[in-house]
């Protein structure tokens, strides 16, 4: 992940803001807060401000997963040249559920928050969606699991302590 966040950072770091690059890997699939965290501490924008544009990025694209991911794959399981990737979805849902089923809102927001490979949070709201599970109580696991990645991955990017301490 590093890696890729560095990458986009270069393409990036000529045309666009510091915190605009924050934001735009925080709102991203697999990179999301935990690889905008990591930008923010490369590119030295102050923990406060790297918080809360991180955590408004991972957010934003939450709800719209929730309210319209199914209609969009009814769509697209309509036509061949998009079914597969449909299905390919669906496979990936049907893998997590298990772990978030067996915990219920605690699965979810464990989910979502431990900064493991193939979890977070368009990945959790990728699994309520597919299986249809209560928006209301989604959006609150998913914001919770945020949260918790936010102090993991804070840990992790900026040293915390230290530098509230500063």
């Amino acid at each position: 992940m590093d890696k890729l966040v560095l990458q986009i950072v270069n393409v990036f770091s000529k045309s666009l803001s510091k915190e605009m690059i924050v934001f735009i890997i925080s709102l991203m699939p697999i990179l999301e807060l935990r690889g905008g965290l990591i930008a923010a501490a490369l590119l030295k924008i102050p923990y406060l401000k790297a918080a809360a544009i991180c955590i408004v990025g991972n957010i934003l694209p939450i709800p719209f997963i929730l309210m319209f991911l199914n209609k969009i794959f009814d769509m697209m399981e309509k036509w061949e040249l998009t079914k597969k990737l449909v299905l390919f979805f669906k496979k990936r849902a049907i893998k997590n559920k298990s772990k978030i089923d067996k915990y219920g809102l605690l699965g979810l927001i464990l989910f979502v928050g431990v900064p493991l490979p193939g979890t977070g949070a368009w990945t959790g709201a990728l699994v309520a969606s597919v299986f249809n599970m209560d928006i209301k109580k989604s959006s609150i696991g998913i914001f919770l699991g945020i949260l918790l990645a936010f102090v993991i991955m804070s840990i992790i990017s900026y040293g915390v302590i230290g530098n509230i301490i500063r």
